[in-house]
Order: structure tokens, then sequence, then C-alpha cells
């Protein structure tokens, strides 16, 4: 029996406090003891029984009824049972794995956020905890885009919260100073969640930002800078870094989800500790992290010790720290993941309280249901399919002291770039490159081979149909200045929107389209031939899509993932060392 039909709905699990609401056909929660439920999508209310009736009705005292729900006993003789012929038999009671299962389905996900991470239990009682941000066109307007979507996760050092006033620099507005970008495949089975360092140094481009008066300003952008300065300084929003990292990695950036330092300490507390594994014994004064080696439980400021600490572990730069976080990260996700936390109504309550109350998020997914909404596709990803990098980088030549700051691997940051652009996961790059391979010969042997025109025969119309805006002139410019594609004119806007660069050609202009492939580095899988030949001066037609980064930029994305590049997948415990 649950707790309303006891009558009472203090001192319960949350689970419990879960009731289906006929009007709606969905579960509700129901926290009020007077009986009170708001129904959100109506915006009416429906009381339990009056207080008149707590009296005078033996065993009811107290009982709160399901809105719409009719109360069968008061129509049932005494001689009536529940399996009188003519009426349904009442289910049995569900099992306490069936009810948890119940209680999730629905209302619950899994959702990555910054240093710490995890799976957050998401209910409509706590919509009112999140904050949001307005970062107009920065982000995507649905909750779940079609196709491949990427999330910025950001970790301010924001000095905000109980107990975090020497953590930090305490002039900050909060730095951009933990970052990953986690981009989830378009067939939803697998991720790939890239940390980018704080101190590498970048160009940030100009960004608009929202004002407390509902104007617009646009703060300058910057050259050769830190990417952390890409958020809070001169006014700089989360939107800014989104910004940031799309001119970086080429990548549209959907949503971002931006906690401080309460994020880890509270969400650790409340999932009952994370687990983490040292290679030796550690006693950092500079973070306060004593440990032992082997493997611990943290949670509180030992959970926040843990990922702060760069003076303890590898080369004491912000990269070594970087693999301590992302070990923290996958912890957390097999943690969020566990029978021990899925069977806990307790501690999903918990974390559905931390979670809303330490998230940030744009408006495209600032509300329950629409966090619901993405949550539900990241929940189904198998742990051991998100795979854990970093982007590559390199000394900045400009630097005398090594590690100050970092620049990006032109060549491996590019094909890993590349590589995301195309949904190339890091899971299954064995996968992928046998079946590239075969496909690519057949390919290349029914289009790419064969004689090549001129470029200066070349004829091609540039459009844009899903890169940054410009794309299409920049293309152009670069064709004609640089490689000699004089007949090439510049579209504007595509009718629609593609999913990848293509280009579209007559069986007439094959010449012409296997060099313009060569000249863009487009794959074979570009190139679309039609069944008609062209007719006098009709160009050729190249939409370029999101995959399009920068004119001279190969569009072809490498099928193996660039040697020596830092690979852990969310399944797998690595210990500091």
């Amino acid at each position: 029996m649950d707790a309303q039909s006891r009558g009472r709905a203090d001192d319960v699990d949350p689970a419990d406090q879960w009731v289906l609401n006929p009007d709606t056909g969905t579960y509700e929660l129901r926290l009020n003891p007077s009986g009170t439920q708001s129904n959100s999508a109506s915006g009416r209310s429906s009381s339990g029984p009056a207080s008149g009736r707590r009296s005078g009705q033996s065993g009811r005292s107290g009982r709160r009824e399901v809105p719409g729900q009719r109360n069968r006993r008061s129509n049932r003789s005494p001689e009536e049972s529940p399996d009188t012929p003519g009426r349904r038999k009442r289910k049995p009671k569900p099992t306490r794995k069936k009810r948890a299962l119940l209680w999730t389905g629905g209302v619950m996900g899994f959702v990555l956020v910054v240093g710490a991470g995890g799976a957050y239990w998401l209910y409509q009682h706590f919509n009112g905890n999140l904050n949001t941000v307005d970062v107009g066109d920065a982000g995507s307007k649905s909750s779940v885009p079609d196709g491949a979507f990427n999330i910025l996760v950001i970790g301010t050092d924001k000095r905000t919260g109980a107990g975090n006033e020497g953590y930090g620099d305490a002039g900050s507005e909060g730095h951009a100073d933990t970052n990953i970008l986690f981009h989830v495949s378009a067939d939803r089975t697998n991720a790939t969640a890239m940390s980018i360092p704080r101190d590498m140094v970048i160009d940030i481009p100009s960004c608009p930002t929202k004002q407390k008066d509902g104007s617009t300003k646009t703060v300058p952008g910057e050259k050769k800078v830190r990417f952390n300065t890409s958020l809070g300084q001169e006014g700089r929003d989360p939107g800014c870094t989104m910004r940031t990292v799309k001119q970086l990695t080429g990548l549209n950036i959907d949503h971002f989800m931006m906690a401080d330092f309460n994020a880890v300490k509270e969400l650790s507390t409340a999932v009952g500790g994370v687990k983490v594994c040292l290679g030796k014994p550690v006693n950092d004064p500079k973070s306060h992290l004593k440990l032992p080696a082997g493997e611990s439980v943290v949670k509180g400021e030992q959970a926040l010790a843990f990922v702060r600490t760069r003076h303890s572990f590898g080369d004491e730069s912000d990269l070594s720290r970087i693999k301590q976080q992302q070990q923290f990260l996958s912890s957390m996700i097999r943690q969020m993941k566990s029978d021990d936390t899925l069977g806990s109504p307790t501690k999903m309550y918990g974390l559905a309280d931390a979670a809303t109350k330490a998230l940030t998020v744009d408006s495209g997914i600032g509300s329950i249901k629409k966090l619901t909404d993405l949550a539900q596709v990241l929940g189904k990803i198998d742990a051991k399919n998100i795979t854990f990098t970093t982007l590559p980088v390199m000394d900045n030549p400009a630097e005398g002291k090594k590690h100050i700051t970092v620049v990006p691997d032109p060549t491996k940051a590019d094909a890993l770039f590349a590589m995301m652009r195309a949904d190339t996961s890091l899971t299954e790059v064995k996968k992928k490159e046998a079946d590239a391979k075969n496909a690519t010969a057949a390919e290349e042997a029914a289009r790419l081979n064969g004689p090549r025109a001129k470029a200066s025969d070349v004829r091609v119309n540039v459009l844009n149909g899903g890169a940054a805006a410009g794309s299409a002139g920049d293309m152009v410019t670069w064709m004609q200045n640089q490689q000699g594609v004089l007949k090439s004119s510049n579209g504007s806007n595509a009718p629609a929107k593609v999913p990848a660069t293509v280009l579209a050609y007559a069986p007439n202009q094959a010449d012409q389209a296997r060099k313009l492939a060569d000249l863009l580095g487009l794959p074979a899988s570009a190139l679309q031939p039609g069944t008609k030949d062209a007719v006098g001066k009709e160009p050729m037609v190249l939409t370029l899509g999101p995959d399009f980064k920068q004119a001279g930029t190969p569009i072809a994305a490498p099928a193996k993932a660039p040697e020596g590049i830092q690979k852990v997948e969310a399944d797998k415990s690595v210990c500091a060392k």
C-alpha cells in the first residue's frame, strides 16, 4: 500500500509520492502533505479529501485520492470481492525494482556537468531551481536537435557558495576554468567528451550578449588570449564561450551547461561518494587533498580537492589535472548508472535537488521538460561508448617556460575536429575504418577514377547549406584567388540545410567534379552525380554543410584517430599518477 493509501505523505521515500494522474496519463510528484497537487499541464490544482472527512470514516483518515479517480469501494456490496466477474482484477503490487523503474521512466536522465558530472534525475518539482541564459543564435532552439549535436559543459572558478571563499580567483566573474565538449552521435549510440585546456591560447570572436534591461551589447573579440577568458571577462557570457569553441572546431554548439565549485561537492555527496584511484599516496597542502595509494571514495570537500589538485600528479600542469577530472567524471557516470543509485530513491531525489540548483543552462534547455527530453537521449548511451579525450596541444612557442600556455596542435587537433564533424566515434574507429575502406574503394572506382578537367574549366555555384555565415563567399574567394577556379560563383544560402557538404553534378561534368574534389579534399561520398547532362554553361552546385570549417581545410575526415591522442572510455578505471 503506498504512502497516500496509508494516510500520510510525510517521512516517505520520494518514490512513493509519484502518483498517476488519469487526466494526463502521466506520473506526477505530490510533495504537499495537505494533498494539494499542482497540474502543470493545465494550470489547475486538485485537492485531496476535505478535512471534514478525516473523522467518522474508519480506516480512511487522511486518505488522498488521485484527481478524477472514482471511489469504487462506495459502490461495492459487502458480498462482492475484487475478483467478481465483470470487474477488473486489481493489479499486483509492483516490486521495489519495478517501482523504481516506473518512477524513473519519462522524468529522469543522464547529463554531464563540469569536473564532476553524472546522472541528474530531473523532476518537474525542481523546475524553479534552474538558472538560464539567453545566448541568442549561439545555441539551438531545439532541446534535442536532429542529427549529431554538441553540448559544451563549463565549470567556473567563481567564488559562490558556502566554504568556497578560498578557491579560484578572488576577483573573477567566473572564468571558463574546466571545459568539456560533449559530442553525441547522430545514431545516439556513442559520444566523445573532449576536454579543452583553459590555458590554451586562441582567438576569441566578437560576441553579442543580452543585458539585464533586454538590450544587446557586443563584446569585441581578442587575438591570442587564454581560452578561459572567453567567459566572464569584459562581460562575456557562456554564449561567447560557445562561439569561441565553434570558431575553433568548426562544430555547431547546440547547448551549454555551467556549474561552479558547489556542483562537485554537492553532487558527489548526493550520490554517496565517488570512487577514485591513486597510483601513489598524496598529501597536497595547496589543494588539501590527502589520500592513500589505491582506491578511495571521495565526496564534498575531498571531491573538490581531487579535481582541483595539480601539483601531485604528472607534470603538475593543467593538462595532467584534466586527466584526473576525466577519471572523476567517468567514475561518477558509472556510479550514476549503478544499481546502488538506480535502486535508491533517496539518492536520486538528492541528486535532483543538487543538480537543478547547481546548473545554469541556455534557454533552449531551460526547463525540466526540455532537459528531460535531452536526458532521455543521453541516458541511453552505454558508458563503454563514451570516450574521453583532450584537445591535442603543444607548448606555446611564444612562451619561454614549458606549459605556461599551450596552442592547438595544427595536425592532430584538425584531424580530431574533422572526425567529430564527420561524426566518427573514437570507440568504433576500427569498425568504421574497415567500413570506410570498403565504401571508399567502391566509391572511388565509380566516381573518382577518370580524367580531370583544368581548374580554369571548372564551373561551380557555391551555396551555404549549414556552414558558418559567409562561408560560400569565403570559398569562392579562395577558389578564384588560390586555385584558379575562376568560373565559380556565390549562390548565397541553399534552399535547405544539408547534413554534410555535397557536390551535385551532371554526367558530362564528371571531369570537373573530380578536379574540384581534389582541390577541396572532398570525400567520394560527397559527390552526387545526376542523370541528365548539363546544357550550355550550367554550373555544378557545391552546397557547404556543417562539416565545412574554412576554405583550404580538407572536408574529408580521417577514419583513424591521430597517433598519440589520449582516449579513455568511461567504463574504464584509471589511476592518477
